[in-house]
């Protein structure tokens, strides 16, 4: 029987960010500059690094009971570290947020007062890093950007601790990434990340990735309200299929900014397309609406809401994840098939 090699430490690293039956249903609360603008337009005032704080702190503290794990970064989300429930596990994020939209290529760039020893000391069971990736770009490009990721996962490996790479595609020909031209060639790009970085060099152990479709344009989905279609259903879910046949390595699904609602959908449409997927990294989608309410009434408003609407939206949420997702270990045909060395 075939064995994948696994470290004990990197195996209690992505078990400590799944549940106990091996489904990752981990919160994400890593946003930083978009999470600033959102709330600076619902305060109508600069938000402060006190607010992100605060925010991320209460969204911890009142949604973090109901995940196997939350996202944060050490920019704003250290305090938040230690007000999460203690059944959750600890991602925390390495990248800086955004990229340098001056320099052709979507750069990578590292938190320079952070490495990943520090990370872990900060209380990390895994490292999560965000990748724009376009596998069409000019081979310099991503030859850089692939040395880049090889970089960091050299530097995971040696501190043993598991990596969870979010690689995000893009195209500098086209602009409207939520649009129906990027939707057509979303499923090709999605695809080719996941066979890119399933290679062993990356040092690489669960990939957080995009639905390879955008359901706006799926025929018949609730989320295509305007009858713009790109893709059958059927078409979506070989999509489906054919992104998850590329990957060698566990995935999850991110909810890439859409709703609740839709990002429900999408996770539907996977379980339809009997994806092996093991588990979900959701953020806005669960506690986007919550904004609006902090900005109007602070941390008691954004509490309450937090207590109903978006306990309701994560329960939802892990309602699907118990039906349709697998263990993380089933990738491998499981826990038996993986060598967990000293």
């Amino acid at each position: 029987m075939f064995k994948v090699r696994m470290s004990k430490r990197k195996f209690n690293c992505v078990n400590a960010i799944a549940d106990k039956n091996g489904i990752i249903s981990a919160l994400a609360m890593d946003q930083r500059g978009s999470l600033q603008k959102s709330i600076s337009k619902a305060k109508g005032s600069e938000a402060s690094a006190a607010d992100l704080s605060e925010f991320k702190m209460v969204v911890a503290e009142e949604l973090s009971p109901f995940a196997s794990a939350i996202l944060l970064d050490p920019d704003y989300g250290l305090q938040a570290v230690e007000h999460r429930a203690k059944n959750a596990g600890i991602l925390l994020t390495y990248e800086k947020t955004g990229y340098d939209a001056s320099v052709k290529g979507r750069m990578p760039d590292l938190l320079p007062e952070w490495s990943v020893r520090r990370l872990v000391a900060a209380g990390a069971d895994a490292i999560k890093f965000l990748l724009y990736y376009d596998p069409d770009d000019d081979p310099k490009i991503n030859n850089i950007k692939q040395a880049f990721l090889e970089r960091v996962g050299a530097e995971c490996t040696a501190n043993d601790v598991a990596l969870f790479l979010e690689p995000i595609c893009y195209s500098d020909a086209i602009k409207d990434e939520k649009g129906i031209e990027f939707a057509r060639i979303k499923p090709d790009k999605v695809t080719k990340y996941m066979r890119e970085f399933s290679k062993p060099q990356y040092g690489v152990d669960v990939l957080k990735v995009e639905a390879p479709v955008n359901m706006r344009f799926v025929e018949g989905s609730k989320a295509n309200t305007d009858n713009q279609v790109v893709y059958t259903r059927e078409q979506a879910k070989e999509y489906f299929h054919s992104a998850a046949a590329a990957s060698r390595l566990p995935f999850i699904y991110l909810s890439a900014g859409v709703t609740d609602e839709v990002f429900r959908e999408t996770l539907e449409l996977a379980a339809e397309a009997d994806m092996p997927f093991s588990g979900v990294l959701c953020g806005r989608a669960t506690w986007q609406d919550g904004i609006p309410e902090y900005g109007k009434g602070g941390t008691k408003a954004l509490r309450d809401w937090l207590k109903g609407r978006g306990m309701q939206n994560i329960q939802a949420l892990n309602n699907i994840l118990v039906k349709c997702a697998r263990p993380w270990w089933d990738f491998y045909g499981g826990k038996e098939c993986i060598e967990v060395v000293e």
